[in-house]
């Protein structure tokens, strides 16, 4: 799993089928120091997390695990919302 935090949302006007009922964010990954690693990316919304909030979330093929189907074309899904890191 990876720390990033929601930077916007993804509209389309069409999608796969699978992914039809899940929303798209756009997401920065950061490392523990809350600092930018890399681009910001394109993950599969599935716990309902909103623009700015931080997040964790999983890539390659496991980010398919989380939704309701055995496929989608999915390479990013958000698994948890942030609330508060004690370090």
């Amino acid at each position: 799993m990876f720390l990033g935090k929601v930077i916007g949302n993804i509209w389309a006007t069409q999608k796969y089928e699978a992914l039809k009922s899940f929303k798209m964010l756009l997401i920065q990954p950061l490392n523990a120091d809350y600092i930018n690693v890399g681009e910001p990316i394109i993950a599969v919304d599935t716990v309902g997390a909103g623009a700015g909030e931080f997040i964790f979330y999983i890539t390659a093929s496991e980010a398919v695990i989380p939704l309701p189907v055995d496929f989608a074309p999915v390479d990013a899904s958000i698994v948890g919302i942030i609330d508060s890191i004690n370090i």
